[in-house]
């Protein structure tokens, strides 16, 4: 099962109004995904130059504060952490790799869900809508956000374990199906080409045979077609990049996908009731996406 939504805001004037647009998308999905759900929003208030890492901490009170002035001691950088529910948002104006791998190393008790400049990742064990409120959702501002609502058939149900997966800067997928050679490609991937995975999901596997095409030099559209080649299996992707977001079917298409475009907004779902929530949705261009063509927006061509 599983289900997924995404929103790319063409408009800027509706980027305050994000949150509150994706909120009742997501909630759609519940039936789809009961038992977790997460989303990433991209919003860029600190500009390129300032990295933001998302971490989250299965211990209730955490030291936020406290891991923020550890943080830029280490670094050499002022950093803030800006907390919501068990995660936080730590950011300092360095590489966005080298203020994941402080935390990685000197706190192995948090998990990072997002690293990058725009991408925050939030995500937890519950229903939908209550994972949604718990992070204040409906009162976020952004460009685009792309969500999951999970039903774990394969794995534990855990926050670790809840979609989207990040793997490398601003990048993050969801995923609704499954791969079959995810085993051997994680193995490759980890000990040929150094990406580094926090799970067992084949959907983090996904996230990191698109970051290393990336770093091949591809761009997210030529990364995804050849992982129609490389990725067994049957599968909806929605990927998003800090530029905007993409979508690609499996060349057999056996999971439900539909999207819908107008002026304003591009949007995508499993479902359709999904997007029936979406403002001006009548005067929108509504399709099937067609098995095995990439869809992109936003620059992520």
């Amino acid at each position: 099962m599983c289900g997924i939504v995404g929103l790319y805001l063409k408009n800027p004037a509706l980027r305050p109004h994000l949150g509150r647009l994706f909120s009742p998308m997501m909630g759609e999905m519940t039936e789809r995904g009961p038992d977790s759900a997460g989303f990433a929003v991209y919003r860029e208030e600190g500009g390129r130059d300032e990295a933001k890492v998302t971490v989250c901490s299965v211990a209730p009170g955490y030291d936020w504060p406290g891991l923020a002035q550890e943080a830029g001691e280490a670094l050499g950088a002022e950093a803030v952490a800006e907390a919501a529910s068990n995660h936080a948002v730590l950011r300092a104006s360095v590489d966005a790799g080298k203020l994941r791998d402080w935390i990685e190393a000197a706190h192995p008790e948090l998990s990072v869900t997002s690293s990058g400049s725009a991408l925050e990742i939030y995500k937890d064990v519950g229903l939908p809508m209550d994972v949604l409120d718990r992070f204040g959702v409906s009162q976020m501002a952004g460009s685009h956000m792309i969500g999951h609502t999970r039903m774990a058939t394969e794995s534990a149900v855990t926050t670790a374990g809840a979609h989207p997966f990040n793997t490398g800067d601003d990048l993050c997928l969801v995923h609704n199906g499954s791969l079959s050679n995810h085993h051997r490609l994680r193995d490759w991937l980890r000990e040929q080409q150094g990406v580094r995975f926090q799970t067992d999901n084949d959907t983090e596997v996904a996230a990191g045979y698109l970051t290393w095409r990336i770093g091949e030099g591809a761009s997210i559209a030529e990364a995804l077609e050849a992982g129609i080649r490389d990725l067994d299996g049957f599968y909806t992707f929605a990927v998003g990049t800090r530029e905007g977001f993409s979508v690609l079917r499996d060349p057999i298409a056996c999971k439900p996908a539909v999207m819908a475009e107008n002026d304003d907004w591009v949007a995508m779902a499993s479902e359709f009731r999904a997007l029936a929530c979406l403002p001006d949705v009548e005067a929108a261009s509504v399709w099937e996406p067609e098995p095995g063509k990439v869809y992109s927006w936003g620059g992520s061509a």
